[in-house]
């Protein structure tokens, strides 16, 4: 078992939180928070004059019940990059502490981690993209406070071994994060509806991508509830402004076009796959349970710059480790993929 309260910083175990306006009343005659009480420029924007719920009680429970846990385990932040960033803040000490990434994976936690002052160890995924376990028990020590696993992997687009993430939430010593931001598109569960058995677990996840609003900056961690507590703890005030919460909560009343559109994400994803197989440039495609496919190029970064000159963008990932000559797609629309793949084609390598 873990000691939660020994992994968090003095200072914010201590911390008394900003106790906002709206913390304890949302409705009523609002002559409380120095908002306009005239309102909005125009009808268009009405209700905006307004500071949004701090708690966001309605779209964490919306949450809860989509992915069958209780509200009292669902945070709510801008971007799956907020509760990167307070996980950081509520158990790293800057300068002090240290975290375990497992490259080639998602840049932002090596990023947050050098905002915050904190030492990065990288333990590589083996050559099939998995965890090595061991080694990663291994480099951990009485200052290592998280670890950052992702499944499906960015950029890979493989699931992680599930006995072995399992493994690591039992037997690592400190805080293991699951960010899942495509698990939609994958035949793996979700580790969400975990958290209530270990208390060492934090599970990420965005509505960014299966459905569809990656404008609107909304992530989700799910976690138990001391873990909750101090995100909400030391989050901003007022972190989910009210545009997001309307747009997401309107998301959750056409569940079934979501849930159509990520069936044709995977057809599509397949039907990519097929043509890019047939490429001769193409020298290998890693499997994937994501809504984008790695793929091992001949001449990558040319292939990489030609197609950007034709003003088709993908992402070039062969400066990661084990991802030599690799380009990332994403997968688009039929169209869309019909025009890179004919592109391809006709590049000069």
């Amino acid at each position: 078992m873990i000691d939660l309260e020994t992994l968090v910083r003095p200072n914010i175990r201590k911390l008394k939180p900003y106790h906002s306006a709206r913390e304890d009343f949302e409705e009523g005659l609002l002559l409380d928070a120095n908002e306009n009480s005239l309102g909005t420029p125009t009808q268009k924007l009405d209700g905006l004059n307004r500071y949004p719920s701090p708690q966001q009680h309605q779209l964490r429970s919306k949450i809860a019940q989509f992915r069958g846990v209780n509200p009292k385990n669902v945070f709510v932040g801008n971007g799956s990059d907020e509760a990167i960033d307070l996980l950081f803040r509520i158990f790293c000490q800057p300068g002090c502490d240290r975290v375990i990434t497992t490259p080639p994976t998602y840049g932002m936690y090596r990023v947050s981690a050098g905002i915050h002052d904190i030492n990065v160890d990288e333990v590589r995924l083996d050559s099939d993209f998995q965890l090595q376990v061991d080694t990663i028990t291994d480099c951990a020590t009485d200052r290592t406070k998280l670890l950052f696993l992702c499944s499906p992997n960015n950029p890979t687009g493989n699931v992680l071994d599930q006995e072995k993430v399992d493994q690591l939430i039992r037997e690592f010593p400190g805080i293991v994060v699951i960010d899942e931001a495509y698990i939609d598109f994958s035949e793996q569960e979700s580790y969400a509806q975990m958290v209530t058995r270990h208390d060492n677990l934090v599970v990420l996840q965005t509505m960014s991508k299966s459905f569809g609003l990656a404008g609107i900056r909304l992530g989700v961690a799910f976690a138990s509830k001391p873990i909750i507590d101090y995100l909400m703890k030391v989050k901003a005030p007022y972190n989910i402004n009210t545009l997001t919460s309307h747009a997401a909560l309107e998301a959750f009343r056409h569940l079934e076009t979501i849930r159509q559109k990520i069936s044709e994400i995977k057809k599509l994803r397949s039907e990519l796959r097929n043509a890019l197989d047939r490429l001769p440039l193409v020298q290998h495609i890693y499997d994937s349970e994501a809504n984008f496919l790695l793929v091992r190029m001949t001449d990558a970064k040319k292939v990489y710059q030609q197609l950007a000159d034709q003003e088709i963008i993908i992402r070039y990932r062969g400066d990661e480790p084990g991802c030599e000559n690799c380009l990332r797609i994403s997968v688009g629309t039929r169209q869309e993929n019909k025009t890179l793949i004919n592109a391809l084609k006709k590049l000069s390598l």
